[in-house]
């Protein structure tokens, strides 16, 4: 801030200015002396001037002269002290002026301090107050402008600091609020100071100054009226505090908030869309037929669908979030045949890593159920988060593919095994015999008098006929025998680890139940025999199919003698007609 403005000093140090006005008081006193030396001084030249005209004139003009003379200095002297005496009461007229208006300015000295009193001192009193308002205008961090008549006519130097323009920049200018105030708050700028210059109340408002670069800082300003806003010219004083720091914090606030509120949203439409994925997956989960069971890390249910509460005999409303393994499995030991296996079957999987095997599950109810296990890793490569069991009710499959084999294996009409089944367990019974060292004993069975009853009563009579024989023929054949129907008439039994004398036995009891059968078609009994071939392995045939051709030739050799009978292979002489003995 330069020498020239309303805060510079007027004097200088407080000490010298003492100093200063002692001399001037002292120089004052001297004065006033000055005309009585001065006569002094031309009495005694008027008296020199005598003694030296005494000697070269006449007595009357050198007295004449020095009366002259001492009437000059006479009169020199008064006009002098007249003059110093206006001078002096003019000087005092200053004073009271100059009292007056500190009196105006600073109000009435205290009567019990003299220095107060005396103008120079007040003077000196003000010099310093300057000096402390200039060191704290100097020291102000905002901004205090006083305006008159929408002129600057004086602004704090922190001006400088914050726009870049210097306080004789602003005072110089025509319009300090159009170099300084930013265009688009200039205008409600204005509006405010005016509202002060009405009479009313000051607001703070916020607005922003232009940088002599074009940058722009955040202000907070309030108008204030200097004196009577009546009095002409009209004075305001505005003041502004630097906010650009809260302005940029309120920014980044208002930044961070609205990030913040858009995190919120994607959140809350990622959550309405993770709900309603998982509303849709609780829904597939409920309606498919596998139980479904999540387990965290502390063996506690997470989830559950409602097969695994069906499949497990727990009530729809069961709620088992929460609960332990440990509580599930004592919920369900009485469901299994085997709980203490199928406890162990758990313990060995929840050591395992990957997938578990499937495991069948036998209740006592009869159902099948299988589990299948596997760990539910964590996303990025973080430890896993639990297990989940999937179980599956395979009772009716089960029971299906037991069907599908049976019928795959037996007579659909007599619910013999068929000939496919014939086979298999010819090739079985043989390969056990080879390696055993014993003996396998096939009878080949034909019926006779069943065409006749097909063709006389029908395709139903005829089923009815082989249906009774089949239930009836069953009822004799013991453990190590096997009965099948190979199709039409045609009928065989397999003997395991047999000798020929028990084909012989078996032979009679075949004919026996056969022969003895009768059916009542249409008002008339009718009944039918058999015809039958016995051969065994390795006696009469060393394969299988070599065993099939030696028992038939038996069984065609005992319709060429007459039927209702049996012949062993290789022996035709052995077979005869079925006669009911006393021993039999």
């Amino acid at each position: 801030m330069t020498g020239t403005g309303p805060f510079s000093p007027a004097h200088g140090p407080k000490a010298r200015d003492h100093r200063v006005a002692a001399v001037t008081k002292k120089g004052a006193r001297r004065a006033a002396w000055a005309p009585f030396v001065a006569g002094a001084a031309a009495l005694l030249l008027s008296a020199l001037s005598a003694v030296v005209g005494s000697s070269s004139a006449a007595d009357g003009n050198v007295f004449a002269v020095a009366a002259v003379v001492v009437a000059t200095g006479v009169l020199a002297g008064v006009a002098y002290r007249l003059e110093f005496v206006r001078r002096d009461r003019r000087r005092e007229d200053d004073e009271s002026v100059l009292g007056a208006r500190l009196d105006a300015l600073f109000g009435a000295p205290d009567e019990a301090s003299p220095d107060t009193r005396d103008p120079l001192s007040r003077l000196d009193a003000v010099g310093d107050e300057l000096r402390r308002l200039r060191e704290i205008a100097e020291g102000v961090h905002g901004v205090e402008a006083l305006f008159e008549d929408e002129r600057v006519a004086w602004i704090s130097p922190s001006i400088e600091r914050l726009t870049g323009w210097r306080p004789a920049d602003c005072v110089a200018a025509p319009d300090a609020l159009a170099l300084l105030v930013h265009e688009s708050d200039r205008a409600y700028c204005l509006r405010m100071a005016q509202r002060v210059a009405d009479g009313a109340a000051g607001e703070d408002f916020e607005m922003r100054l232009v940088h002599d670069d074009g940058s722009i800082c955040w202000v907070a300003c309030h108008w204030r009226p200097l004196g009577d806003c009546s009095a002409k010219p009209l004075r305001l004083r505005m003041s502004a505090e630097d906010i650009q720091g809260r302005k940029e914090t309120e920014y980044k606030l208002l930044e961070t908030v609205t990030e913040l509120r858009r995190a919120q949203a994607l959140r809350e439409r990622y959550l309405s869309r993770s709900n309603d994925e998982r509303q849709r997956l609780a829904a597939l989960l409920n309606v498919i037929r596998l139980g479904i069971l999540f387990m965290d890390r502390d063996h506690r249910v997470l989830y559950y669908n409602r097969a695994m509460l069906r499949i497990w005999g727990f009530g729809p409303d069961e709620n088992l979030i929460g609960v332990r393994d440990v509580v599930i499995q004592n919920r369900v030991a009485p469901l299994l045949e085997q709980p203490e296996a199928y406890f162990e079957h758990i313990e060995g999987v929840l050591h395992q890593q990957g997938v578990s095997e499937p495991y069948e599950i036998h209740m006592r109810d009869g159902r099948t159920v299988t589990d299948i296990s596997a760990v539910v890793e964590a996303a990025q490569g973080r430890r896993w988060i639990g297990r989940v069991w999937i179980y599956e009710d395979v009772t009716e499959q089960r029971q299906i593919a037991q069907r599908m084999v049976e019928l795959a294996e037996r007579d659909p009409l007599t619910n013999l095994f068929n000939r496919r089944r014939f086979h298999e367990e010819l090739d079985r019974l043989l390969a056990d015999a080879e390696r055993r060292g014993v003996k396998v004993g096939l009878v080949a069975i034909d019926l006779d008098g069943f065409k006749p009853i097909n063709d006389k009563f029908g395709h139903q009579a005829g089923d009815e006929v082989l249906i009774g024989l089949a239930h009836e023929v069953g009822a004799v054949i013991r453990r190590n025998e096997m009965f099948f129907r190979l199709g039409g008439d045609e009928f065989a039994v397999l003997v395991a680890d047999t000798r020929e004398a028990d084909l012989r036995e078996l032979a009679r009891r075949l004919l026996d139940v056969i022969g003895t059968r009768r059916f009542v078609f249409a008002g008339e009994t009718v009944g039918v025999t058999a015809s039958l071939g016995l051969a065994t392995f390795p006696c009469h045939a060393d394969c299988a199919e070599r065993l099939i051709a030696v028992a038939d030739e038996a069984m065609y050799c005992s319709k060429n003698r007459g039927r209702n009978r049996w012949t062993l292979a290789g022996q035709d002489g052995e077979s005869d007609r079925m006669q009911r003995l006393e021993s039999d």
